[in-house]
């Protein structure tokens, strides 16, 4: 385990722009992220909520309404379904999105 992550005992399962992800549990979404995608540490994000270049868009659960987020500021949890994505943590991601199997509906 890195010292960037928290600690976790736990593989939780999120959905980023309809692809499944197991990430660490108990975590930012931002470090989450980068988890399944190194590139993410390469990106120009400040990691306190200023930049905003890790902005998103999400619900919890298929039905569920979305809401804004800072993917720094948050926590990502089981059901999470990722709608949006800035365009940075798109770019970022973008070779773990093409590789990552679709979610279940």
């Amino acid at each position: 385990m890195s010292d960037v992550y928290e600690p976790y005992s736990r593989l939780i399962q999120i959905v980023i722009l309809g692809k499944a992800f197991e990430v660490p549990e108990n975590n930012l979404l931002l470090r989450q992220m980068q988890f399944v995608a190194a590139d993410v540490g390469y990106g120009r994000y400040c990691w306190n909520g200023e930049c905003r270049n890790c902005e998103i868009l999400y619900r919890i659960g298929p039905d569920a309404p979305e809401h804004p987020a800072l993917a720094c500021r948050i926590k990502g949890q089981e059901s999470m379904r990722v709608t949006k994505l800035a365009f940075e943590v798109k770019y970022n991601m973008s070779e773990a999105l093409a590789g990552a199997p679709a979610a279940a509906k």
